[in-house]
């Protein structure tokens, strides 16, 4: 009698399958754990979402009398629209015609567009969705420092531009820093076959 009786050749591709399914498995455990990417695509989702909202909003506007608009606005909320700051945006509103309100809901659309892309992109782990989100992170990063820099000499701290300059940079930093870690399953291992 064999200590070791010898295995029946159909075990080969099981075997095979068991390490098949096996490696997936653990691709799929490394790429659960990223929160702050599922934060990421969030955050885009939301923000493409609140723009298609403002576009249409502003798309459904774009008809009407923006002034009587802005003021029934006025009134429903119950603020002075004598205070300089209502006011000269009343001035401002009523320079405004239905063509520059279509222009803006097309642009608002499209950037709208821009964001659902890069979450959708994301959630997928496409890498070019990785790279696109970086750069229009990083595109708005000089813009942000420059108003940072100007309105806080003459004004308090922006807290809101701080907020969007600080969210900005952790996503490009992080993005850089785990771009090979979160999208490396889209790339194909080069076997020496070629």
């Amino acid at each position: 009698m064999h200590p070791n009786p010898p295995t029946p050749p159909d075990d080969t591709p099981r075997a095979a399958e068991q390490t098949m399914t096996a490696a997936p498995a653990g691709n799929a455990a490394r790429q659960k754990h990223a929160p702050t990417l599922y934060g990421i695509i969030v955050t885009k989702l939301l923000k493409g979402l609140l723009f298609v909202a403002l576009a249409v909003g502003a798309y459904t506007l774009s008809d009407n009398d923006l002034p009587a608009e802005y003021r029934h606005l006025l009134h429903g909320l119950r603020v002075n629209p004598e205070r300089k700051f209502f006011a000269d945006l009343a001035v401002q509103i009523g320079k405004l015609t239905e063509a520059n309100v279509l222009w803006a809901a097309a642009g608002t659309l499209l950037y709208s567009l821009f964001s659902l892309v890069e979450g959708i992109g994301l959630l997928f782990r496409v890498p070019w969705a990785c790279w696109m989100t970086i750069g229009e992170s990083a595109f708005f990063i000089p813009i942000e420092v420059y108003e940072l820099v100007h309105r806080t000499s003459r004004e308090r701290v922006p807290w809101v531009v701080l907020g969007i300059l600080v969210i900005n940079v952790i996503i490009v930093w992080y993005l850089l820093q785990n771009r090979h870690r979160l999208f490396r399953h889209h790339q194909h291992p080069r076997d020496g076959t070629e």
